[in-house]
């Protein structure tokens, strides 16, 4: 007949007053739960960002993305190493309606040249810098800026949640394409640092909005109400608690919109409210080539398939990182 004085308590000291065991399989002294044979593992559990990384190494579209922003960033960085010819350098000898020499890979001709005599590849490469830079420093600036207004917002509350999620309603509610035409119009030098400004300060309403949701959430959890009880500091709170659990969302939003900002360079180029010569930009180059498309169409296709790669990267990335981040796409 069972023993019914005996506690559930009581089994678990019993069972863990069994020794660990040599491996072997066996009960006792060659218990299984601890050595080295067929038992239970001892393998650690991973953490989010270790579960994300693992998906994204077996995800074929974050390693074909990556691929291509490593090859992006190296020829923003070094150029020179892609092409020895002189992006601005106009030779009317070298006239636009000669077929590009596309068997000489990666000569000065090698696809082309435009109505100025200009080497078209040399274009190409020169404009990644533009137009990656703009990109980058604009998401930096968004989510810099996004991210304290979103997690002050939603940490704080009360009146301080309100005036600064209306501050980014009147925001958000300018459309952002327009709004930086408006911006650009007032710059008579255009450089890119103005680029970046004009479009970083209308992009970070979203940033804000996704930081908000998030903190809200996250401040609700218990580790954040330990911390609070223990007396630490609101800074403490915010930084080391709140901001590294609430930030995933953040890096998926802002990577994908990185190729939106890349696009809305190259479109106020091509309106010529963007960056402007100089300076070389693929948004510039597409608005040349539109003038020339009837005779010579290379000067438009070349810059307009770069850029959609470009933007097509980033957005892939972004996909690439939201599907390994939120474990309901997995």
């Amino acid at each position: 007949m069972p023993d019914i004085t005996k506690t559930p308590v009581d089994d678990a000291a019993a069972t863990a007053a069994v020794p660990a065991g040599n491996g072997d399989g066996t009960a006792g002294g060659n218990g299984t739960a601890n050595g080295n044979g067929n038992g239970g593992s001892t393998e650690k559990p991973r953490s989010l960002w270790g579960d994300a990384w693992s998906d994204l190494r077996r995800n074929p579209y974050f390693v074909v993305s990556a691929v291509l922003i490593v090859i992006l960033l190296t020829i923003t960085a070094f150029p020179g190493l892609f092409t020895g010819a002189d992006p601005i350098a106009a030779d009317l000898k070298n006239h636009f309606l000669t077929k590009p020499e596309l068997g000489k890979l990666f000569s000065d001709g090698w696809l082309g040249y435009d109505a100025q005599g200009r080497s078209v590849y040399a274009r190409l490469i020169y404009g990644t810098r533009a137009s990656v830079v703009v990109g980058i420093s604009v998401t930096i600036l968004v989510t810099l800026v996004g991210g304290i207004v979103g997690m002050l917002a939603g940490y704080f509350g009360g009146i301080v949640d309100s005036l600064l999620s209306r501050l980014t309603d009147i925001f958000f509610g300018v459309p952002f394409l327009l709004g930086a035409m408006v911006v650009m119009n007032s710059f008579t030098d255009r450089k890119v640092w103005v680029v970046i400004l004009a479009l970083a300060f209308l992009g970070w309403t979203q940033i804000a909005r996704v930081m908000r949701g998030s903190v809200i959430t996250i401040k609700q959890s218990d580790y954040v109400q330990a911390a609070k009880a223990l007396g630490a500091s609101t800074s403490r709170i915010l930084l080391k608690h709140i901001l590294p659990n609430a930030v995933a969302p953040v890096i998926v939003v802002a990577t994908i919109a990185l190729g939106g900002y890349i696009s809305a360079e190259a479109t106020l180029s091509y309106l010529g409210l963007g960056l402007s010569a100089p300076t070389i930009s693929w948004g510039i180059d597409i608005s040349d080539g539109a003038n020339q498309i009837r005779v010579a169409q290379h000067i438009l296709i070349y810059p307009s398939i770069m850029l959609s790669i470009t933007v097509l990267a980033f957005i892939m990335l972004g996909d690439a990182v939201r599907n390994a981040l939120d474990p309901k796409l997995r």
